[in-house]
């Protein structure tokens, strides 16, 4: 068994007061399987409303923090074995597998790292879920698959994983710059019967115990995440779903045009994170 180090100066995060930054230790660093550091802070890209960007692995148990720093102990490793093996399975009427058209996986090398973004020959904003189901039904004749069923997540997270440590980098203008001001929209709506928005937890409170859950920055880096509270794999949009419940609002559909808007305007407030995912989440 490798030996996984990690290096947080005492105290970790503290929340100093509501709507103040929870800060990190200086040297605050996740290192996967004692050999890849992944950096868990970086700084506000321009206009950022936050002060200083941190991972969602920051503000975790150092119980759960570990489970995210060996792939052997990090339960969302399962499903991505399980998108392996599918990875090379032929399925549909023309009895491809993804394989058959792109190789090995590593050849979306730093796709996930930039997702969403626009697809020009759909016109249209596109998420990963989007591109596979999209090969699923076009290039291999198959059944599309559920939105955050687990195939479709352990798949986005083979891919995501493709992307282990590369930078952010989500485009909020050209074509998409609508869709981004949509989401951002969304993000500062109060809504529900709580009359609570997106901004309430993850901007102004984040750092804060609410409950037995500290809140965090709400980035979306890390996912597909694995939550120890539904022992699976969860989509961004399956995690917006269930935020939009714990306030008492009816939530979007997954795969609409108002979450494709979200996932944007989240993914863009990240633009500094490296990809992490699958991550281990509460």
């Amino acid at each position: 068994m490798k030996t996984i180090t990690k290096s947080i100066i005492t105290g970790g995060i503290l929340a100093l007061s509501l709507g103040f930054a929870a800060h990190a230790g200086e040297d605050a660093t996740l290192t996967v399987n004692g050999e890849i550091t992944l950096p868990v802070r970086a700084a506000a890209p321009a206009g950022s409303p936050l002060p200083e960007l941190f991972s969602g692995w920051v503000f975790r148990s150092t119980e759960t923090q570990a489970m995210q720093m060996d792939d052997f102990d990090n339960p969302g490793m399962i499903f991505v074995d399980q998108a392996w093996e599918a990875w090379s399975t032929p399925e549909g009427s023309a009895g491809k597998s993804c394989a058959d058209c792109h190789g090995e996986p590593e050849s979306f090398a730093g796709l996930r790292a930039t997702m969403p973004k626009w697809n020009d020959e759909a016109g249209k904003l596109y998420t990963l879920e989007d591109y596979i189901n999209e090969s699923r039904v076009k290039h291999m004749g198959a059944e599309p698959w559920k939105w955050s069923g687990g195939q479709m997540t352990g798949m986005t997270a083979l891919i995501s994983l493709q992307s282990r440590g590369d930078v952010v980098n989500v485009k909020t203008d050209g074509p998409v710059a609508d869709m981004y001001e949509k989401g951002k929209e969304i993000y500062y709506t109060r809504v529900g019967q709580l009359d609570m928005a997106c901004s309430n937890c993850h901007e102004d409170n984040y750092g804060v115990m609410i409950r037995a859950d500290h809140l965090s920055q709400g980035q979306i880096n890390g996912f597909p995440a694995y939550r120890l509270k539904n022992a699976k794999l969860n989509s961004v949009h399956g995690r917006f779903k269930g935020c939009m419940k714990n306030i008492r609002a009816t939530p979007f559909k997954e795969g609409s045009d108002e979450f494709r808007a979200l996932e944007l305007y989240v993914a863009s407030r990240g633009n500094g994170l490296v990809i992490e995912g699958p991550s281990v989440r509460n």
